[in-house]
């Protein structure tokens, strides 16, 4: 594949003893743009100089790319891994299920079986943690339709706009994502849905977006507010 050869000559030259060399991101995908640089997930017993180093997440520029790398040994990964997991964001996994292999050790198709398995299973969300969320949005919305600064709307709205988009997903049993990932796994998990949140978002018509927030927050369980305990 296409940065394949560049990816090998830095794991050569910075990580050289690493055993499994995954690329991942828009660069596995096919999908760069000018400011893509090249998601690397690397994993080996002896990767680190230091013994009691287990991981690493480091930037580094190398021939003209730029390179994100999540190192790891094994213990490091799996802890890393059940992290992403319990807070519903699992990055690292995602990387190793998903992208391209261009090192591997036989424990590597193990390793992507044992992984597929938990993000096919999707997040759990027990009921504590669904008040919670309903809470912190239902406190946002009353922030919103009571503000009339239009940089605090703005900004109310744009973290509203997070936190019931993790909820829908969620309460659908998907995993949550950051930044750009977000509004893209809304859209795989309903482009109606996902489109009749953003629309007035996008249109700055918060009323009706505080509408449709209100009526998402009904349908993951409804609002939360006098008698709740944190």
């Amino acid at each position: 594949m296409e940065h394949a050869a560049i990816a090998e000559r830095f794991i050569a030259a910075v990580y050289p003893r690493a055993e499994i060399a995954v690329i991942a991101g828009s660069t596995a995908r096919g999908e760069r743009t000018a400011t893509s640089d090249v998601d690397l997930l690397l994993i080996g017993d002896s990767l680190f100089d230091v013994a009691a180093q287990t991981s690493e997440a480091a930037t580094h520029e190398f021939e003209g790319e730029i390179f994100e790398v999540f190192a790891y040994r094994p213990e490091g990964f799996a802890e890393w891994a059940d992290r992403g997991i319990e807070q519903h964001r699992p990055v690292i996994v995602h990387m190793l299920v998903e992208g391209i292999p261009i090192r591997s050790t036989p424990s590597l198709e193990s390793l992507r079986e044992q992984w597929s398995g938990v993000l096919d299973a999707g997040p759990s969300l027990d009921a504590a943690e669904s008040a919670f969320r309903r809470y912190m949005i239902t406190d946002l919305l009353d922030d919103l339709r009571d503000a009339t600064d239009a940089l605090e709307r703005r900004v109310v709205s744009a973290t509203l706009f997070e936190r019931i988009a993790e909820l829908m997903l969620l309460a659908e049993g998907r995993w949550i994502a950051a930044g750009k990932w977000l509004p893209r796994r809304l859209r795989d998990l309903s482009p109606e849905r996902a489109a009749l949140l953003s629309t007035p978002l996008l249109a700055d018509d918060l009323s009706a977006f505080a509408q449709q927030v209100e009526a998402e927050l009904r349908r993951a369980g409804g609002r939360v507010q006098a008698g709740f305990v944190r």
